[in-house]
């Protein structure tokens, strides 16, 4: 019989942990403001001088405008401690020779910044030379005729036999918008797009590649930036932070504050944490 992982508090995980890595939404926040706890926990490990990052898939803010945000929600939380997704795109336009190239980009004047700072050149979907798709979030653009425009794009360059690459730094399907309501993001749109590729081109297994949790390259830089493998990641979501965290070969601790609660036959966390004030 295989037993519910054991119910501890930040700082059980903290004694056994080198570093401490956080989701935001759902775990620390979500768009209505902070959760229960979460800006007394930030102030104590940052007086405590523990090693801890947020991880998390967005790709809509720079590190710098996280920061400014979520110290006006009471989460003092400084640049260097966030690690985004469309932080990731500078490492994977290097490894994929994409300087220069004619990038679309979904979402809004950040998520182009992201893409400008990896070394793309940031054209519309109307841009027929256009050769990289990067969808960074559900936010910023006119969504119908954007996306209808994004879509003809790819149809006529793959018709056409031109390389196309497609990047999803935030793999994230939906959010928490606030205590009741959830909001589809940039994985949604991805997978959708997807969809039709496959229509038009069965079998040819057209995908975007995916930079944020439960993907690699995300962990990668959390271990590069953290010295050490002695991590655990604190998060909401089963399919995204647990999953990434334990293929990853780390711990991780499901927070029931979010979108996914633990059951039996679930995928199983390391440990479960029922909330953040016990930190406080």
């Amino acid at each position: 019989m295989v037993r519910d992982p054991p119910v501890v508090t930040i700082d059980e995980l903290l004694e056994r942990h080198a570093v401490l890595l956080l989701d935001a939404y759902g775990v620390l926040l979500h768009h209505a403001g902070p959760l229960p706890g979460a800006p007394e926990l930030v102030r104590r490990l940052n007086r405590s001088g523990r090693s801890y990052f947020i991880l998390t898939n967005d790709a809509s803010r720079l590190p710098a405008t996280s920061a400014r945000r979520f110290g006006a929600m009471e989460l003092p939380i400084p640049e260097e401690r966030l690690i985004t997704s469309g932080g990731l795109l500078t490492a994977h336009f290097a490894a994929r020779r994409l300087a220069g190239a004619r990038c679309v980009v979904l979402g809004p004047e950040d998520s182009a910044l992201y893409v400008r700072q990896a070394g793309g050149f940031v054209v519309p979907p109307s841009d027929e030379e256009a050769s990289v798709l990067v969808v960074c979030d559900e936010v910023g653009y006119g969504f119908v005729e954007t996306v209808d425009a994004t879509l003809t794009l790819l149809f006529h360059r793959l018709d056409a036999g031109l390389p196309l690459h497609l990047i999803l730094p935030n793999p994230d399907l939906v959010y928490p918008k606030d205590e009741h309501g959830f909001g589809v993001t940039a994985g949604s749109i991805a997978t959708m797009l997807e969809a039709a590729l496959d229509q038009r081109y069965p079998g040819r297994g057209l995908r975007f590649e995916r930079l944020g949790k439960p993907n690699r390259p995300i962990f990668d830089e959390a271990a590069r930036r953290a010295g050490t493998m002695d991590l655990v990641m604190v998060g909401d979501q089963l399919g995204t932070d647990i999953r990434g965290a334990l293929e990853f070969g780390i711990a991780a601790a499901l927070v029931e504050t979010g979108l996914d609660r633990y059951r039996e036959g679930s995928l199983r966390p390391t440990y479960r944490v029922a909330s953040l004030v016990d930190a406080a």
